[in-house]
């Protein structure tokens, strides 16, 4: 986890359903923070049949995934997966940048909680740290996503 993540409540999550997304650029990076998430979540008790699947081709697509599955499961809570590698140029920071602004509108159009698991890494070692290493964020990402889906059906 990272060292400077907030502390988290247990939530429950036998009443939620989730929608995830997530990229096959960078895959093996990516499956490992999947992984990572089905396992918390399972943990957590949301039932198999309650977590809607998608792949995309990479983070740029991931906005209009979740949106597509806003739109076609309601689910309580959607998580976006996907790793940016920088590069040579800035695309990058385009798909970095584009990725989390459209994950942030898609979130508040749909009235949605939708969490921004898009791991965005300078080099290969910081990337795999973070999704197969010592700070492994996919529970983190899980976390938040049932202590997000908990405040959505307080409030509303």
């Amino acid at each position: 986890m990272s060292r400077h993540a907030p502390s988290s409540r247990q939530v429950s999550g036998t009443a939620f359903t989730v929608g995830i997304a997530a990229a096959r650029f960078n895959e093996r990076l990516v499956d490992a923070l999947l992984q990572q998430v089905q396992a918390h979540l399972r943990a957590a008790g949301v039932r198999a049949r309650r977590v809607v699947l998608v792949r995309v081709p990479g983070s740029n697509e991931l906005p209009s995934a979740v949106q597509m599955l806003c739109r076609r499961h309601h689910p309580d809570v959607c998580i976006a997966l996907g790793v940016i590698i920088r590069g040579e140029t800035r695309h990058y920071e385009l798909v970095a940048d584009a990725a989390s602004q459209g994950l942030m509108r898609v979130a508040l159009e749909a009235r949605i909680p939708v969490i921004n698991g898009v791991i965005a890494a300078e080099n290969g070692r910081q990337a795999a740290a973070r999704c197969t290493g010592r700070l492994q964020r996919g529970p983190e990402f899980a976390r938040a996503a049932l202590e997000m889906a908990a405040l959505a059906r307080r409030l509303s």
